[in-house]
């Protein structure tokens, strides 16, 4: 299973995120799952770098990506990135549900 922790300030403020694990829904390669999950964080990553431009830091390891923007306040093109992200997974838990992904939130103190 994806374990998918969305870091915030405060309600639909969000300053980050945490991504471990694999979801199993199907054999190495052709699972739609984590596919989908790993698109939505990499190019999420990828695009608060690009047109963002907030600071950020990243930890990727095998199973696990962490994501955390380091300016404060986090401008609202990260804001509307990080929604576009927290909107997607909650697409495909919906669609695949809660076995192979679960999203949680965590208030986080400010940087």
């Amino acid at each position: 299973m994806i374990n998918i922790t969305i870091y915030q300030v405060q309600e639909n403020q969000y300053t980050g995120f945490r991504m471990e694990g694999h979801a199993e829904y199907a054999k190495h390669g052709k699972d739609i799952v984590c596919a989908g999950v790993s698109a939505l964080v990499i190019n999420t990553i990828n695009s608060i770098e690009q047109f963002a431009g907030d600071r950020i830091e990243t930890v990727t390891e095998p199973d696990l990506v962490v994501m955390t923007v380091q300016s404060q306040p986090v401008s609202s093109a990260a804001q509307l990135l990080l929604h576009s992200l927290v909107l997607g997974l909650q697409g495909i838990q919906s669609e695949y549900g809660d076995r192979y992904l679960k999203i949680k939130f965590k208030r986080k103190q400010e940087v």
